[in-house]
């Protein structure tokens, strides 16, 4: 084997960057596409999202092949977020029996950060939820679009290039029925009469709606871990792309006496996009959507989380879903976990996010 590390300049060279996803994918039965809308844009610095932030993608070559790939990038809001000089490695991908490969391009990715200043790197989770962990089971099933239905040979590959265990996740899903639409329907009631309003974001104005989303949502995962903040025209790109999914119908935000405390994005699943084998046929327990929720902390304790999910749910309920995710929690968000099983999910898979720790 004789590897080779290159970094992708070209537009045409991104791209076969990017669709790289779908050969690493090609044998499963079920598959989410490569997402060229979103990741081009990134690469070639034409999106919000690359705004302030600096991307070097890399790939790894045996012979004309591509076999791994990856991107490194400092992010200066996480970074002054959190006071910690950490960088990232996003969208890793790789093929079968390809460690040395993996270390070469892990190594290359961790050098170029290194000599940008930072001391460590994460993967498995950054900014804007474009890169986020790796599932270390239900491999098979489809999962909600915005998460990894990685293989589960990445564990080896990634630990073998020296990343170690830094976080775990959980996935909760939830199968509709009766009893639930009535305790979705109570908790939104019981919300109005102790004074909040939920309002979908179609019934603001533009400029109302990403003004109180972006605040409310950046003041309410302040703390999250890994979290990085987002920019108003990140918000609007990511509503945008999301509009055709009905975004604006289904998410929320919460006033208490005019003000937002709260705030709810759920959007169904764009099934256009999933790639089945012949014969394969989507079970409704994959036919899910994306979930993230937050309430601010004069707010909570009052039942306005159980109201904006169950509002979010209901109207997916009503499009015809039978099944719905409450999508990503921290393994220790026992707030949100309880949050979770009190809509009536179930914890149906598990995740975890990596670090490598640079010598000095």
């Amino acid at each position: 084997m004789s590897i080779k590390i290159e970094i992708p300049k070209a537009k045409d060279e991104l791209t076969e960057f990017v669709q790289f996803h779908d050969r690493v994918y090609a044998t499963r039965a079920a598959r989410w596409e490569a997402a060229p809308d979103s990741q081009l844009p990134i690469l070639l610095g034409e999106s919000p999202f690359s705004r302030q932030r600096e991307m070097r993608p890399f790939i790894a070559r045996d012979g004309s092949d591509i076999v791994a790939r990856a991107a490194a990038l400092v992010d200066p809001r996480y970074i002054q977020h959190w006071n910690e000089p950490l960088g990232h490695v996003v969208w890793f991908e790789a093929l079968p029996d390809t460690r040395q490969a993996v270390r070469q391009l892990m190594d290359a990715a961790c050098e170029w950060l290194a000599e940008r200043g930072v001391l460590a790197a994460r993967t498995g989770f950054t900014f804007a939820a474009f890169d986020l962990p790796f599932a270390i089971d239900a491999y098979e099933t489809l999962p909600p679009s915005m998460l990894r239905q990685n293989p589960g040979s990445y564990h080896v590959l990634i630990k073998q290039a020296g990343f170690e265990a830094e976080q775990g996740f959980v996935d909760y899903k939830v199968r509709v029925r009766p009893a639930l639409i009535e305790r979705w329907e109570s908790a939104v009631e019981g919300a109005r009469r102790s004074g909040f309003e939920i309002v979908p974001l179609k019934d603001l104005a533009p400029a109302q709606r990403i003004r109180d989303f972006s605040d409310t949502f950046n003041d309410t995962f302040k703390t999250h871990w890994g979290w990085t903040p987002f920019s108003e025209e990140e918000f609007a790109q990511m509503l945008d792309d999301l509009s055709g999914v009905g975004v604006l119908d289904t998410s929320v935000l919460a006033y208490q006496d005019g003000d937002p405390v709260g705030v709810l994005m759920v959007a169904a699943d764009d099934l256009d996009h999933a790639r089945l084998a012949p014969g394969r046929v989507l079970d409704d327990r994959e036919r899910l959507n994306m979930l993230a929720i937050g309430v601010r902390e004069q707010a909570r304790g009052r039942g306005v989380n159980y109201a904006m999910a169950g509002y979010g749910f209901l109207e997916l309920a009503r499009r015809g879903r039978t099944h719905l995710s409450y999508t990503l929690v921290l393994d220790h968000n026992w707030p949100s976990r309880r949050t979770g099983e009190g809509l009536g999910c179930e914890l149906c898979a598990n995740y975890v996010a990596y670090r490598r720790n640079f010598r000095r």
